[in-house]
């Protein structure tokens, strides 16, 4: 019987690990997953997919692993790390996923917190992390790494290849071929499977508690609402501890035996999708910004021939798509290749989550032929649990709920925005060690999400920001820095934005150029320059950037226009804590660090001098001493109106 007949019902199949064993049996020489090393792609069957879970989970138990112990997993998306988990739940243990490029202070923070007793590393750069870390961690036994290039100069009594613990558990399963089995059938759908870090935009992360069974039928819920065959294609890019990366590439998988994708290297990510040609993709807003930058930006390196083709191909396909059709002459003109460019042909479904993504930048896709959706939801609910119907797509909206999640809108004002409250089936059982946090976010079995929004009389569901980010001007009126900020990156010339404005006269921006665009830009217009902080001083820069600026300010009232703006002589960098690792701004941190830069745009200054120090990942330390202008784009007087 498909899964389609029972509708991703799984019924006993209550746990990844039953479900894989389940998938292995009945379809075991069906791809699982691939693996792009050297430019060659590795297959991975689901009887491979099975016998790696199974032998790494059998060796973790004879080194002295028990049930309840966590497992971290630290790399890059692999299909090692996969395997840790489903190994994790199969031995009835917590999986912590820790992003590759957390800082020191970040791992261990997590590997304490979770008082993990192995980590699952995927490279010498990881395994050069934990080492460092030396008795920091020292509930850390075990550090099994994934590549052994480099390895062969430690020493350390705690590494371990996960070759060799294939071997180990090879060994074992030979001895006792019953064991493994055994052990998938104990495992519990009530049991606390995950340990799932949310985003931190105010403070370090949280560590969700999620249920194995509980995140089974929430993937089940959501596939219903976006349905998968077994042999689609799906490509895993963003990082596999954000909670939606796992539901894509672990749950959704498993339960609609999809094919994992995994590309080689980030910067390879296009060249790869073109070569798998996904069915469905799940990209973060700042990769579908990326992208649209880089259409623009070959538009701008393009013929004028080109250049009035593409204007007139779009103003087409933008005049169809209001009218709910697609132009034939639009696809034959542009359309078609450019989704082959991109590698989205062949798309049945995609989409966008982990923070919002603007309409502009949303309409564009929509317009060539793209099926984007976009998704809402939190860590502790499993993720996402509301999608666009595919054929009812509101630019503005999140969608509609799946048939697992109620969502109500409370405390609500005249024009019915309030705060936005959710629960699912995959909602978590609380936060590790921090039973206050759970109280304050969880009332009568309802999670209080801090953003606010409201439903239109379709029925969306609308999210306009956090609670704590909307804020009032001195004049009192109320602005959303989000949705301002998603208006302004929808220019190629803008990577990131910070609308500033909070008990303040007028609003003003906090700018980071887009490197690769405005540097491509800088050098057809003939300007010099040496780096990022060079490039963001010229007066030509400003210039551009104020123009776009003015485009935005068209789309909105008075009283919300930009008034000023800076140009940061530095990118936004979760390593400074300024961005989440999921790239949301972290807006106290920011008025923090850049205070003083804030006030000098408020005291009508021209110029804020700079002479400060940042540190590189790689530890090295750069001053920079440089002058940022003060751009007026509005008058003042204007902006009090």
């Amino acid at each position: 019987m498909s899964l389609q007949t029972h509708n991703f019902e799984m019924g006993e199949l209550d746990t990844f690990p039953k479900i894989l064993n389940h998938n292995a049996k009945n379809w075991p020489n069906d791809i699982a997953m691939r693996e792009k090393e050297f430019g060659i792609w590795h297959e991975f069957t689901w009887l491979d997919y099975q016998n790696r879970v199974k032998w790494l989970s059998l060796a973790l138990l004879n080194l002295g692993v028990t049930p309840g112990d966590a497992i971290g997993l630290l790399g890059d998306n692999r299909p090692e790390w996969v395997w840790g988990e489903i190994s994790a739940h199969a031995i009835r243990c917590y999986s912590l996923g820790i992003y590759q490029d957390s800082l020191h202070e970040e791992v261990v923070y997590l590997l304490n917190k979770s008082n993990a007793s192995v980590v699952i590393a995927e490279n010498e750069e990881q395994c050069d992390k934990l080492l460092e870390l030396g008795e920091q961690i020292d509930a850390v036994k075990v550090i099994i790494y994934c590549d052994p290039r480099g390895m062969r100069k430690y020493s350390d009594k705690r590494l371990i290849s996960i070759e060799d613990i294939y071997k180990q558990g090879q060994a074992i399963d030979k001895a006792s071929p019953d064991k493994y089995n055994a052990l998938v059938e104990s495992t519990k759908a009530e049991d606390t499977a995950i340990y799932c870090t949310t985003s931190g935009t105010t403070s370090k992360p949280k560590i969700a508690l999620l249920g194995g069974g509980n995140f089974v039928k929430h993937c089940a819920s959501y596939l219903r609402a976006d349905p998968r065959e077994a042999g689609d294609n799906y490509v895993s890019v963003l990082p596999l501890p954000w909670i939606m990366e796992q539901v894509y590439a672990v749950g959704q998988a498993l339960i609609a035996r999809q094919i994992v994708n995994f590309v080689e290297e980030q910067e390879t990510l296009m060249a790869d999708l073109r070569e798998i040609g996904p069915s469905f993709v799940l990209l973060a807003p700042r990769v579908w910004e990326g992208i649209l930058a880089d259409v623009q930006a070959r538009m701008m390196d393009s013929t004028p021939l080109k250049q009035k083709l593409y204007n007139y191909a779009m103003k087409l396909a933008e005049k169809a798509q209001e009218e709910g059709q697609r132009s034939w002459l639009a696809d034959t003109l542009l359309m078609s290749a450019l989704k082959d460019r991109l590698g989205f042909s062949f798309l049945k479904s995609a989409a966008t989550g982990g923070a919002a993504l603007g309409p502009d930048t949303f309409k564009f896709f929509q317009t060539i032929g793209v099926p984007l959706r976009q998704l809402y939801g939190q860590t502790e609910l499993c993720g996402a649990y509301t999608v666009h119907n595919a054929d009812d797509v509101d630019y503005d909206s999140v969608g509609y709920a799946f048939d697992c999640a109620e969502v109500k809108v409370i405390n609500t004002d005249k024009e019915g925005v309030g705060e936005v409250l959710a629960k699912t089936v995959g909602m978590f059982t609380g936060y590790l060690d921090n039973q206050e946090a759970y109280n304050e976010d969880v009332k009568d079995g309802w999670m209080h999400t801090g953003d606010a929004g409201y439903f239109k009389p379709s029925g969306h569901l609308v999210i306009i920001d956090r609670i704590k980010d909307l804020a009032k001007t001195s004049a009192g009126i109320q602005y959303s820095p989000q949705y301002i900020e998603n208006k302004l990156k929808f220019s190629s010339f803008i990577g990131e934005a910070v609308i500033l404005g909070k008990d303040k006269p007028y609003l003003s921006a906090m700018i980071c150029i887009r490197f690769s665009i405005v540097a491509k830009w800088a050098e057809q217009k003939g300007y010099s320059f040496t780096n990022y902080t060079n490039l963001s001083t010229l007066p030509e820069v400003y210039q551009k950037v104020s123009e776009e600026i003015a485009k935005v300010n068209e789309t909105l009232p008075d009283a919300q226009k930009i008034n000023k703006f800076i140009l940061l002589y530095k990118e936004l960098d979760a390593d400074d804590g300024e961005l989440t690792r999921t790239r949301k701004v972290r807006r106290n941190v920011i008025a923090d660090k850049y205070g003083d830069i804030i006030q000098s745009i408020y005291d009508n200054k021209d110029v804020v001098d700079i002479d400060t120090v940042i540190t590189f990942q790689d530890g090295s330390k750069s001053r920079i001493k440089t002058q940022l202008n003060v751009k007026t784009v509005i008058n003042n007087n204007q902006g009090k109106r």
